[in-house]
């Protein structure tokens, strides 16, 4: 979904919030976390943001929200400047099968504490 950003100069926080559809406050916490989003202060001290600026908090959100990113992982791939990679089909079930094994063997393992448990009741 591509968002319209209103060719300006320079936007207010309260602007760039309606644009990514984010709170002001996520909007600065950003600014911690992404080394791009560096908004110029005006002499009020009130935050200004390039049309640049808006592009990368678009796209952040994009990676955050859609993509299901972590904030480490979206700022990683950012830095690199690369598109993000798709995993390959059967990357994800690979990581699913180990998982399932794993829950397995500690199910039966329950299992077999369970059974003695219960004759040792007895």
């Amino acid at each position: 979904m591509k968002t319209a950003i209103p060719d300006k100069l320079y936007f207010k926080i309260g602007e760039v919030a309606k644009i990514a559809d984010v709170p002001t406050h996520v909007l600065r916490y950003w600014e911690s976390e992404f080394p791009g989003i560096r908004p110029k202060r005006a002499n009020s001290k009130q935050r200004l943001y390039r049309k640049q600026d808006v592009e990368l908090i678009v796209e952040i959100k994009s990676l955050l929200h859609e993509r299901g990113y972590t904030i480490a992982g979206a700022r990683k791939l950012l830095e690199s400047g690369g598109e993000p990679q798709q995993q390959t089909a059967d990357a994800k079930p690979v990581a699913g099968n180990m998982l399932t094994q794993k829950l397995k063997t500690i199910k039966q393992e329950l299992k077999d504490l369970q059974h003695l448990l219960v004759g040792k009741k007895e």
